[in-house]
């Protein structure tokens, strides 16, 4: 004869709440990612490589190719996505659900569209980040997507490693420029992504020429054992754009062309 099960501590209870509340969102997250083709990740290991600026031309250059594409900014600290691609309207909201903003052929989701003033530093800890970013993918309608471009924040602290556990993506473009440090964080972020077991896409080298130079992002792959997957050149053109860079320059369209064509070709490798 078995003894009765004895209640639950307010301690015991509360945790089995948390676990079947993890459950629920991994389900919900699951289910919208099973709508979206491939999840490729933009990173560096540094702020002001260029990371946003390439994960948007990125985006437009394939919506222009004719894909289906979104662009999830998650850089919550410092979301620039919607500075770049100059979107003002906000997603519509629902019944609970946001409905992106489009521009350009791309779908948008951003903390930014959140704040009252993009000056405003938002002071957030890893939990909270993790929270957000689970709101936005759970309830977002992203609709049929061939590719998500996902924006990551900078490093290898916090931030990045929850975006990494959360959206299961399909491989990480890292983007450094020709600088000796720059090269260097691009290295400990690759190295962070093959921690954790994921696919490395390639490299492209940011921003190169003749003031910062050429060729580390290509060094970088060779020593890494990845693709190089392409550079673009610091230009004029990049100064007072007030839209992806790829509409006001047929060299620097030129450039993402090849680089998306990489791309598709190290996703079919792999």
């Amino acid at each position: 004869m078995t003894s009765p099960r004895r209640p639950l501590t307010p301690q015991e209870e509360a945790r089995l709440a948390q676990v079947r509340e993890n459950f629920r969102q991994r389900k919900a997250i699951s289910e919208k990612l099973n709508r979206i083709g491939k999840r490729v990740g933009v990173y560096s290991g540094k702020g002001g490589v260029g990371k946003t600026t390439v994960a948007v031309n990125i985006a437009a250059i394939l919506a222009q190719e004719g894909e289906n594409v979104a662009l999830f900014d998650c850089d919550i600290d410092c979301p620039n996505v919607t500075r770049v691609l100059r979107v003002t309207e906000g997603p519509a909201h629902e019944n609970g659900v946001f409905y992106p903003s489009s521009r350009f052929g791309v779908k948008v989701m951003s903390m930014a569209f959140f704040q009252e003033n993009e000056e405003e530093a938002i002071i957030w800890r890893g939990p909270m980040i993790h929270n957000a970013i689970n709101q936005f993918l759970t309830h977002t309608e992203w609709g049929n997507i061939d590719y998500m471009i996902v924006d990551l924040p900078p490093g290898t602290s916090d931030a990045p490693l929850t975006v990494m556990q959360t959206l299961n993506l399909d491989g990480f473009i890292v983007v450094t420029t020709p600088q000796e440090l720059a090269a260097l964080d691009a290295k400990r972020s690759i190295n962070m992504i093959r921690k954790m077991n994921l696919p490395v896409l390639g490299v492209v080298e940011n921003l190169s020429g003749s003031i910062f130079g050429y060729g580390a992002g290509e060094e970088l792959a060779d020593e890494m054992g990845l693709p190089f997957l392409g550079r673009t050149e610091m230009r004029i053109e990049y100064r007072d754009a007030k839209r992806p860079v790829i509409f006001e320059s047929d060299a620097v369209a030129d450039e993402y062309q090849h680089i998306a064509s990489g791309l598709r070709k190290r996703i079919s490798e792999l």
